[in-house]
């Protein structure tokens, strides 16, 4: 952790404030959905996968835009305070509508600031430091995202089991996370740009960016096709006899696993080939998928989640390494909107997959269909091994 700047730090702290509030309503929010307001899995399905897509789109553009201003912190702050924002509208919800609105609204506001935080993770660290300041941003995320679980384990039990009344409980981290942006984090410097150096930006600069780096945006859509979305794990868990009471302990266990995994694999990623950390994290989905498809009990479940953790800390950060090293500096946050924006679209198809079938064939059907992903996947990376 030695060599990275403050600012690194302090956008994973913002990331894990954020974090914390959004993922102890995630937590709570697919059996709100379902036991409180009655949705069907296909609608949980629909909500997950639209929401993520919101974001992906929105980072398209927010990419291109803090490269076009040569400015990346007032958009991640607009997309950081815009997410504040919705989160009272979930404990208020009194119908499914009011579900989507804020969902779909805390998703925009993701999108809003995911692309230029990575391009501003990029600017600020070292280029031989990029892995582990990734990883380092990442395991600060993931620290709140079971860190947010863990609270609402504690409050559902204090407050016996009144979801509204947790959800209430969010509001506050997502407030202090937009305070730490606001006075901690700071936009390096940059040199002017030259005569013959593009002064504004537009989308079909896009085509400027190198071969390699579609490579990386296709395998990153087929790898996103295996994983839908956290809240079927979510609803897994209380399928195969998880208590209501104990829900939150499912993202607790995922983020956990994620966090103690996701810098030591950024240190990794610095050192070792990018194919093989892939491949390591495509066998540890393809594990977690056939895990949660035979569960019977939430302990195998469990065992499922865990290593769904384990993939997430492989992959998440090496591909945000992967973009960053190929992409030209003033096509960063172009490069990171279109990377997200593809695989936004790709969580969106399986998040919506995943809802279909779960609604016609049940949970193992499910599962094992992202497990045949995740293979298709791993066959993509004979493709990506020549420029690896």
């Amino acid at each position: 952790m030695r060599g990275l700047p403050p600012g690194i730090w302090a956008l994973g702290l913002v990331s894990m404030f954020m974090d914390i509030s959004s993922e102890l309503i995630h937590s709570l929010l697919p059996v709100f959905m379902a036991a409180v307001l009655g949705a069907s899995m296909t609608t949980i399905g629909i909500i997950e996968g639209v929401g993520e897509a919101a974001a992906a789109c929105a980072k398209v553009f927010s990419g291109a835009v803090s490269d076009f201003f040569r400015k990346r912190k007032l958009l991640v702050g607009l997309g950081y305070g815009l997410a504040a924002l919705t989160k009272p509208l979930f404990p208020l919800a009194d119908s499914i509508h009011w579900v989507f609105a804020g969902r779909f609204i805390d998703r925009i506001g993701k999108g809003i600031r995911g692309a230029p935080r990575d391009a501003l993770v990029a600017d600020l660290a070292p280029p031989e430091r990029r892995g582990a300041a990734f990883g380092l941003r990442q395991s600060l995320d993931s620290t709140g995202a079971f860190v947010g679980p863990l609270l609402a384990l504690a409050f559902m039990a204090w407050l016996a089991n009144d979801i509204r009344l947790v959800l209430w409980v969010a509001v506050v981290p997502a407030f202090i996370a937009v305070l730490v942006l606001i006075f901690a984090v700071h936009e390096p410097r940059r040199s002017e740009p030259n005569d013959s150096s593009p002064k504004r930006l537009t989308l079909r600069d896009a085509r400027r960016l190198p071969a390699p780096y579609w490579l990386i945006v296709l395998l990153g859509g087929v790898f996103t096709l295996a994983r839908f979305s956290e809240a079927f794990l979510v609803l897994r868990a209380s399928d195969v006899g998880l208590d209501l009471g104990w829900v939150p302990l499912v993202l607790i266990v995922m983020n956990v696993v994620y966090t103690a995994s996701a810098f030591p694999a950024g240190l990794a990623a610095d050192r070792l080939r990018s194919r093989r950390m892939l491949l390591a994290g495509l066998i540890q989905l393809i594990a977690a998928d056939l895990l949660l498809a035979v569960a019977a009990s939430p302990i195998t479940a469990f065992a499922g989640i865990a290593c769904w953790g384990l993939h997430l800390g492989f992959t998440q950060g090496l591909f945000a390494k992967l973009v960053a090293d190929v992409a030209p500096v003033e096509l960063r946050g172009t490069a990171f909107g279109i990377f997200n924006l593809v695989n936004g679209g790709a969580l969106l198809m399986a998040s919506v997959i995943a809802g279909g079938l779960w609604g016609a064939f049940g949970a193992p059907v499910t599962f094992l269909v992202g497990a045949s992903f995740a293979a298709l996947a791993a066959g993509g990376l004979s493709v990506f091994g020549r420029m690896a």
